[in-house]
């Protein structure tokens, strides 16, 4: 039976079991399982299902048996959201999640204590109303009883390797986009932590992705019928899909429910000028820094898609916007107005008539709009890194599901000049794998994994 190594990749709306392995020096995917992911009201707050999520792992742990011999298991997942658990490893607290409107207005409150130039400082991550600082400080004003309890913080991979292993761990990648950890020295900012009375033993030193954590606890291999070892990938999405981007020394963009854009660099760049323009710098795989920018991503399509009853896939949208050559409204894809509206369309609607540009109507003047908003920021972000990092860069590579909308591939190479470079669309799990990979001696380097990702999938170039 073939031998494997296992990725779970969660995203806001599915997660996937994927097996991978090698062949001819080619990396071979093939996903076992497929699940949905959705937030649900509990407790007046939006959460995520985390118990059922553990469960869907352990149903795609079990199909994988029937077809492979699987060796080792990563999980990956979104950023900043967390539990907590109490002394005997309880969990205390619902798995809240970032689209909640908890945070409303905290980080004023949070700006009141600690300045915001100096978070920006010393963390280098760029200010969102759902980072965990914030998050954190919401828990503490509406269940302080809970923080008081509370011995151990996961942020959501960290608690699923958790429930796998019996093994505590706050994965490095993930603990960067908490504004809680030094950008430097890879610390906790204990004075944060005290400012904000939030308990700093709660926290453990961050462990770099590439190493295994452990085996699977004794009950579950005895329930799954399997002994897998646990390695941690980049357990942030972005770090595992930025680890699978073709090529070095390029602009990349992690283009998905949110689109991550920005470039690899040795330090963080933290200047008033990088947080004049909200750029952060979160940790990566190989312990380097991922500079980038956050900016809305196709979730604004995709809900635009729900509310039209999913009578368009995404590919007719993208041809629908090919015929609307005549509409030429955009939104600002980065005002938080487009977080977490009621209604998409209205919200896009309402934009476009207090900047008195047409209002879009149909399915696809709604898509142009999305799209040439999407690309403008592009653009405007591309020029904002070369500004801010001192050096220009004459490719931009496009990875994730978003790789595939030929409409804003197009678009962008004829806005920047540059080369755009698409593909692979399941860049995350790749990514998940070739840490596990690494961390096993499958393969001996990232330049190696380099060279495998581009023999193994189609990289196509538009200029």
């Amino acid at each position: 039976m073939q031998k494997c190594n296992l990725a779970v990749d969660i995203g806001a709306s599915s997660g996937r079991v994927i097996a991978g392995y090698l062949e001819n020096n080619r990396l071979i995917l093939d996903e076992i399982h497929r699940f949905e992911n959705k937030m649900e009201e509990k407790n007046g707050h939006l959460c995520w299902d985390i118990d059922g999520l553990f469960q869907e792992i352990k149903h795609g742990i079990q199909k994988s048996t029937e077809k492979y011999q699987p060796e080792t298991i990563g999980i990956d997942t979104w950023a900043v959201d967390f539990v907590l658990l109490d002394q005997q490893k309880n969990r205390l607290t619902d798995a809240v999640a970032y689209r909640d409107h908890r945070t409303e207005r905290v980080m004023e409150e949070v700006f009141q204590k600690i300045d915001q130039k100096e978070i920006y400082a010393e963390t280098g991550i760029q200010f969102q109303p759902f980072n965990t600082i914030y998050q954190f400080v919401a828990l503490q004003k509406e269940q302080p009883e809970l923080v008081q309890k509370a011995e151990y913080f996961l942020m959501i991979p960290d608690y699923l390797h958790y429930l796998l292993t019996g093994k505590i761990t706050n994965e490095y990648t993930n603990a960067t986009t908490t504004q809680l950890l030094h950008a430097k020295t890879i610390q906790w900012k204990h004075d944060f932590l005290e400012k904000l009375n939030i308990p700093f033993h709660i926290f453990q030193e961050p462990v770099n992705p590439m190493q295994s954590i452990g085996k699977l606890t004794d009950e579950l291999q005895n329930e799954l019928g399997v002994n897998l070892d646990v390695v941690l990938p980049g357990t942030h999405d972005t770090a595992s899909a930025v680890m699978a981007v073709p090529a070095q020394d390029t602009i990349y963009i992690s283009s998905g429910t949110w689109s991550l854009m920005g470039v690899e660099h040795v330090q963080p760049i933290s200047t008033a000028k990088a947080f004049e323009y909200n750029f952060t710098n979160e940790g990566g795989a190989n312990k380097n820094i991922r500079f980038l920018k956050n900016i809305m991503g196709l979730w604004i399509i995709q809900e635009v898609k729900r509310e039209w009853e999913n009578e368009y896939d995404f590919p007719d949208f993208v041809d629908l916007a090919y015929q609307e050559q005549n509409f030429s409204s955009t939104v600002n894809v980065n005002d938080n107005r487009f977080l977490s509206p009621k209604s998409m369309k209205h919200e896009i609607q309402a934009y476009c008539q207090e900047t008195n540009q047409q209002v879009p109507e149909s399915a696809g003047e709604f898509a142009k709009c999305i799209f040439d908003s999407l690309v403008a920021s592009y653009f405007q972000t591309a020029k904002e890194i070369e500004e801010l990092s001192g050096k220009h860069y004459p490719s931009i590579h496009i990875i994730g599901g978003g790789s595939k909308n030929n409409y804003m591939n197009e678009k962008l190479a004829a806005v920047s000049g540059k080369e755009i470079y698409t593909g692979p669309s399941e860049a995350t799990a790749i990514g998940n794998l070739l840490a596990q990979m690494i961390a096993s001696g499958q393969i001996e380097s990232l330049e190696q994994s380099k060279q495998i990702i581009n023999q193994s999938f189609d990289i196509q170039k538009f200029s």
